[in-house]
Order: structure tokens, then C-alpha cells, then sequence
């Protein structure tokens, strides 16, 4: 199983909200479920903050995920948008996946007219919406057998913070040195992203706490014990938020779609 964050931007806030509301309820559309489980795809977490967007998923190694240009094609128009889930039907029996990474295409699929309310992001030749964050952190590694079934029923959240642009290596060195020395030292399923200044830390509640079934890479014992006050540091603190979101700022999720095999577990 491969974990994935992507970072998007809207500039209409409202309406990109709007526009998402209109697929809250993708997990009970049949159609849609089938042809993400076709891509392997098991579970897509999206947040919101002003104009901020996020995507957290969770995708089967080795299943074809990219799906065909004519993905891109659909919807680009304000009148083609779909105004409810129904509408989207049509447009899944023309659309087969391929193989390659997820780009613009899948996300459109999954999203009929995104493009007209999250910007394009310049700098590849391939379209891009939702560009790929670095993962610089987890207390677990997703790579062993099972790691997706979950044992507890848990709830989505993600919050959002900005690094100093001087701290960004000491940020990566410290977090790397944490992962390795104490791999599951918190929840399974937390995990930090980055692209540029931003962080994205997904995570569940309850947290699923469990040994890590490997051992880490470093065997030093250097994390710091004062571990909250050396990362304020790095912080580019929200001065408009309450005390509890100075920091991380907690993010609206949005929408959630969970593979039906999870939610037998």
C-alpha cells in the first residue's frame, strides 16, 4: 500500500467549497466506488482553509492509477459541471485507467470541472491540480502487509502549519532522526507532509498505537526531550488563530471516501 499528500489552491474559497459539497456523499455512489476501487485507490481524505486544499490517500502498490486523457476533457465549462452526483455517472464508462502516477486526469475524474474552481500550478509539462507534497515523517513505514486494514473505527483530521524557510533542513533532520530512532511512537497512520513552507500532518482519532514491526535505522538516542519547545522554532506562528492553533492550524475535512473492504473490518 503507498500513502500520497497533494497540495491545491483555490482562490474562491466559497465556491470551491461549495463545489465539494456536491460530492460529500461520493462513498454511496456505487459507480464512483467501483471505479476507484478499480484504481486500487482504498481511502481520499480532503481538508480545507481558506483557499488551502488537501488530500490525503491511500492507494493498492502496483494497480494502475492514472487514468485517460480524456479525463482532462471533461467538464471544463461552467454549464458541463456536474450539479449533482448522478450527473457524474455518465462520464465513468468512457474513462479507463492507465498505468503512471496520478496527475491532473485521475483527480478530474474523480472531480468533473475542478479546474474551474482550484488553480493550475506552472512548472510541468503535465497538468496539475493537486501537486505532490514530500513525505517527511511517519511513525510508521506503509510497506508491510495489512497496513490499511484498520482494527479501530476511526475519524479522519488534518491540520496545516508554516516552517521558516531557514528552519526547513532542521525541520527534515530532527523528524527524520525521531522516525528512525523510535518508529511507532504515535499514531500508525500519522504523517507529515511538505511542499514549499507548508505542512500537512494527517492523522486519526482515536490513534491507533502499535510497536512498529521493524527497527528503525539509526541507532542513536538523540531526539530531544524537550521536544516542543525546540520545534517552536521553526514555526511561522498564525497569529489570528486561538492559543490550541497558534502552531497547527486544524483543517475542515471535507469530504472522505473509505474502500468498502475497510469498512467490513
Amino acid at each position: 500500500m503507498k500513502r500520497s499528500m497533494y497540495r491545491a489552491w483555490s482562490d474562491d474559497a466559497e465556491a470551491a467549497k461549495a463545489f465539494f459539497r456536491a460530492y460529500g456523499e461520493v462513498e454511496q455512489n456505487p459507480k464512483i466506488v467501483a471505479a476507484l476501487n478499480q484504481a486500487g485507490v482504498t481511502r481520499i481524505s480532503l481538508f480545507e482553509s481558506g483557499g488551502h486544499w488537501l488530500l490525503y490517500m491511500e492507494k493498492e502498490a502496483g494497480v494502475p492509477a492514472e487514468f485517460g486523457e480524456q479525463a482532462g476533457k471533461i467538464a471544463q465549462t461552467e454549464s458541463d459541471r456536474p450539479k449533482k452526483l448522478s450527473d457524474c455517472e455518465p462520464l465513468l464508462a468512457n474513462i479507463q485507467p492507465r498505468h503512471g502516477d496520478i496527475q491532473a486526469s485521475f483527480f478530474e475524474f474523480l472531480f468533473p470541472g475542478l479546474e474551474s474552481v482550484l488553480a493550475l500550478w506552472p512548472g510541468e509539462p503535465e497538468r496539475r491540480i493537486f501537486v505532490p507534497m514530500s513525505d517527511i515523517f511517519h511513525y510508521r513505514r506503509d510497506t508491510d502487509p495489512g497496513f490499511g486494514r484498520r482494527t479501530l473505527k476511526t475519524e479522519s483530521c488534518g491540520r496545516l502549519a508554516r516552517l521558516r524557510s531557514e528552519k526547513v533542513s532542521s525541520y527534515v533532520f530532527y523528524h527524520y532522526q525521531y522516525q528512525e530512532e523510535k518508529p511507532g511512537d504515535g499514531d500508525k497512520y500519522g504523517i507529515i507532509a511538505l511542499h514549499e513552507q507548508w505542512l500537512f500532518f494527517y492523522a486519526e482519532r482515536p490513534a491507533t498505537i502499535e510497536a512498529a514491526p521493524y527497527e528503525g535505522s539509526l541507532n542513536t538516542r538523540r531526539t530531544p526531550n524537550d521536544w516542543g519547545a525546540v520545534m517552536r522554532t521553526h514555526f511561522i506562528p498564525w497569529t489570528d488563530a486561538s492559543g490550541d492553533e497558534e502552531i497547527w492550524l486544524n483543517l475542515n475535512r471535507v469530504l472522505e471516501f473509505r474502500a468498502a473492504e475497510e469498512e467490513r473490518e
